[in-house]
């Protein structure tokens, strides 16, 4: 039975899934994710904390072995998932319960629809990055988030540069965008958090500057660029 009668978009639907569910607890599943059998054991365990409004899973790229960006992706997702969630789910705040993979609590949500449907950024309405907003709504509803690293599922991720491009831009923007909302909240949190939060934004910024300045010091001259390869280093070993 179909909920809605056409394409509206990710975040309608699952606010039209959301009002008929009936249940504690909330599974929110991408159409290209393949579950281990006992995810949602898994992740309804750690649920039983009432504390805890939502909690997500391990990713990995289910079509990893298909090219070598799908291999470096699968790389990303791991670090992603077991450096950073893993941390972040120390203070009891992982900053984005990604969507592949991610189970709320029913009565958290139902306090936020509103504030989720009706999103605006600069005084216009903005529906993308629903994963990470509805996230820090939780958190800033006085959620915590958590991660459960032994609850796999398989998405399958881009093949190609382009498309994968694409994903990390909207991604960036979402992160940009909700940055502003979370820092409401850091005063909050544990400090590592503001820390983590800053490096997110400034990190890709400061990446691009050291690269643009290494490409001037090759033309313009004729020594090694070893400010920017320790810069960049040091932005490696901090993430």
């Amino acid at each position: 039975h179909r909920l809605l009668a056409k394409n509206v978009g990710k975040r309608k639907a699952q606010i039209a899934a959301i009002r008929r569910s009936c249940g504690d607890l909330v599974l929110n599943v991408d159409s290209d994710t393949i579950l281990e059998a006992d995810v949602v054991t898994k992740l309804a365990s750690k649920m039983r904390d009432q504390e805890i409004g939502a909690a997500m899973g391990q990713l990995v790229a289910s079509n990893r072995s298909q090219t070598w960006l799908t291999s470096l992706i699968d790389m990303e997702y791991w670090l992603a998932c077991n450096e950073e969630r893993a941390a972040q789910a120390r203070f009891g705040a992982v900053m984005c319960c990604c969507g592949p993979c991610a189970m709320y609590r029913r009565s958290a949500l139902t306090l936020l629809l509103d504030q989720y449907e009706t999103q605006f950024f600069r005084g216009k309405p903005s529906d993308f990055g629903e994963d990470r907003h509805l996230t820090i709504l939780m958190l800033k509803a006085g959620f915590r988030t958590e991660y459960v690293p032994d609850a796999i599922a398989a998405t399958v991720v881009p093949d190609r540069l382009r498309p994968y491009l694409r994903q990390q831009l909207r991604w960036a923007r979402s992160t940009f965008r909700d940055t502003f909302l979370a820092l409401r909240l850091l005063p909050e949190l544990d400090g590592y958090l503001t820390l983590d939060v800053i490096g997110q934004n400034l990190g890709p910024l400061l990446l691009a500057l050291s690269s643009l300045a290494a490409m001037a010091q090759v033309a313009v001259g004729d020594s090694m660029p070893w400010l920017t390869g320790l810069t960049i280093a040091t932005m490696t070993l901090v993430r």
